[in-house]
């Protein structure tokens, strides 16, 4: 087992990434559980997981800490933000749903997990969930609509402390399928870019996911 340098929380077993498991013996989504010297390690599935596939594509920018706040925008059945509580121990992971069917998997996940908080919402309306947060260290957001730098920008802008860190999956098939997805790369970074947004990295996610690409960027000043 090998722990990444500059990834807090994130190991490698065996060519698979882990992600120490917040609580043992305890499944998310049908992953391996690895035991190593008395420590149980959740394999983080980079075909099921855009921020595992972002890091084993060259990802830099990695901004999740033990103590870190966390706003995920487009949570899920709770897959890759399960491996950010597993990071984000000490922290909080508040996890926005629009989907009844799948905040129903969502809370069931959090009765356990502690550190994760399930918000039934549409990221496009952030104003309706300010009651329930505070600001965060980092927003990850993960929707498949037409507008998701939009509302990505958004929440930002609502939520994000002034030093945090911003990671956006660009779904480039869900914004316009007549365009290449290389365009439509370039003019979601653009949007963020004229906003006053700072783009940091980018990080194509093939081969693990067709057609989408991860933008980091911070708050302009």
């Amino acid at each position: 087992m090998e722990k990444l340098e500059n990834f807090v929380g994130v190991y490698m077993i065996e060519d698979h990434l882990a992600t120490k498991n917040l609580i043992p013996s305890h499944k998310v989504y049908g992953e391996k559980l690895v035991e190593v010297e008395g420590k149980e390690y959740r394999i983080w599935e980079q075909r099921r997981s855009k921020l595992g596939a972002a890091i084993l594509n060259g990802m830099s920018t990695f901004p999740f800490e033990e103590r870190s706040k966390v706003l995920y925008l487009g949570a899920s059945s709770g897959t890759t933000p399960s491996h950010i509580s597993d990071i984000c121990t000490d922290g909080k992971v508040w996890c926005v749903e629009f989907s009844p069917r799948m905040m129903r998997s969502l809370v069931e996940l959090t009765r356990t997990r502690k550190n994760m908080i399930p918000i039934l919402d549409d990221a496009t309306k952030p104003q309706n969930y300010l009651y329930l947060l505070e600001k965060v260290d980092v927003l990850y957001s993960d929707v498949a609509q037409p507008k998701q730098s939009e509302l990505f920008m958004n929440n930002m802008r609502l939520y994000l402390k002034p030093e945090g860190i911003g990671v956006i999956m660009i779904k480039a098939r869900s914004i316009d399928v007549t365009k290449s997805p290389k365009k439509i790369f370039r003019e979601e970074e653009s949007k963020l870019k004229i906003s006053g947004f700072r783009v940091l990295e980018k990080i194509n996610l093939k081969p693990y996911e067709k057609d989408h690409m991860a933008i980091v960027c911070e708050l302009g000043f």
